[in-house]
């Protein structure tokens, strides 16, 4: 076998190691038996917030199994197709059986990071906020971008996408944006993404065509479950109401629908301006405890979300990402160095590569350009 392909069966050994860690895959087997046990139970249904719960757990571990013993099957067959080809001297055989390898790779790496997103709430939906920051028309057109590029990737990923509020800018974009994304570990993905992403670019709002730099922060939560209990003492909040314009002043509210609650003791503010006034303070009450749940998420894992509770301003000093879009062409993640020359490819929604490399960063403590030097 060529040295190249070695190293890809390498890869994809190391690839379903860490799936098989992540899954148990020794104890794999006797959890499955469990759940098939209590899907029997002829009362599961009784509580059908639990049976749901209970029966999308056990799908996770079906698909996990399902893809540990696909790989392993494949990896295995090609191998031996590949010693078959090289002793008949098969040169067809043995160069199907490769290209079949390096597409097992990179599915192996696709399903390695899924293997990751085993944090608390990964697994749930998301809320999603941005707020454009300094540099006026240009950070407002930026936050829109950025909004556009998040919509695209969740499209691209068969994810549900809600705008719950949106505030436009004065001449251009939108001033802040807060979306719901929901689907299978939304907020295990979209989580990364906290900070404030710099861009640099020639504004197309700025006669003399200069360069210009500008701030948007972005904000990620969990969708709170219905079985994750959070307090919250009316006393400690404040809710408004007020009139707001829909999507794009199409047409206007002719009651005050939106509705606005602050959080006294931490500052948090949440809106929503989407649906009529009930449906808003319902919306508006979930976020709230989604914000507080996050709060807590982060005191436990503080070395990894630093980011969260350090966010500060949107502006130099608290960028996770930079896009160069003059003089050059350039996305790089400044906590992975991770980077890119396809600025499009990023801008219309082509993220995991970015995401994943933050992801597997966040579980070794070591970005991947430290890892691959201890190799």
């Amino acid at each position: 076998m060529r040295a190249e392909i070695q190293n890809i069966v390498t890869e994809i050994e190391k690839s379903l190691e860490l799936v098989r860690q992540r899954m148990d895959i020794e104890t794999a087997p006797y959890r499955l038996e469990e759940f098939n046990a209590r899907t029997e139970d002829p009362d599961l249904w009784n509580d059908p917030d639990n049976a749901q719960k209970l029966m999308r757990e056990r799908q996770v571990l079906v698909d996990a199994m399902t893809v540990e013993k696909n790989l392993t099957q494949a990896l295995a067959d090609n191998i031996e197709l590949i010693e078959l080809g090289e002793m008949e001297d098969d040169a067809d055989v043995v160069a199907e059986a490769e290209q079949v390898l390096r597409d097992l790779k990179e599915t192996a790496a696709a399903k390695e990071l899924e293997a990751l997103l085993n944090g608390e709430a990964d697994g749930n939906d998301t809320f999603l906020e941005i707020n454009a920051g300094a540099g006026g028309t240009e950070s407002c057109d930026w936050a829109s971008m950025l909004a556009r590029m998040y919509v695209r990737w969740a499209e691209k990923k068969g994810y549900k996408v809600e705008l719950q509020s949106e505030s436009a800018g004065d001449e251009a974009g939108i001033k802040s944006a807060a979306y719901k994304i929901s689907g299978p570990n939304a907020y295990g993905w979209l989580k990364s993404e906290s900070g404030v992403h710099r861009l640099v670019r020639i504004s197309p709002f700025d006669s003399a065509a200069k360069r210009h730099t500008s701030f948007t922060s972005v904000w990620v939560y969990p969708v709170v479950d219905d079985n994750i209990d959070i307090e919250v003492n009316p006393a400690d909040i404040r809710i408004d109401t007020y009139r707001s314009s829909g999507a794009g002043g199409q047409h206007v509210n002719t009651t005050d629908s939106a509705v606005r609650i602050t959080h006294n003791p931490t500052g948090i503010v949440v809106t929503s301006s989407e649906k009529s006034q009930h449906q808003n303070r319902d919306i508006a009450m979930k976020a709230l405890k989604s914000r507080l749940y996050q709060m807590e998420l982060d005191r436990r894992n503080a070395a990894i979300n630093e980011a969260h509770e350090n966010k500060g301003d949107a502006g130099w000093g608290n960028q996770i990402r930079s896009y160069v879009l003059q003089p050059y062409q350039m996305v790089k993640d400044l906590r992975t160095s991770f980077e890119t020359s396809d600025t499009k490819g990023v801008l219309d929604g082509d993220l995991d590569g970015l995401m994943g490399a933050t992801l597997a960063m966040n579980v070794s403590g070591k970005s991947r350009a430290e890892a691959n030097a201890e190799d």
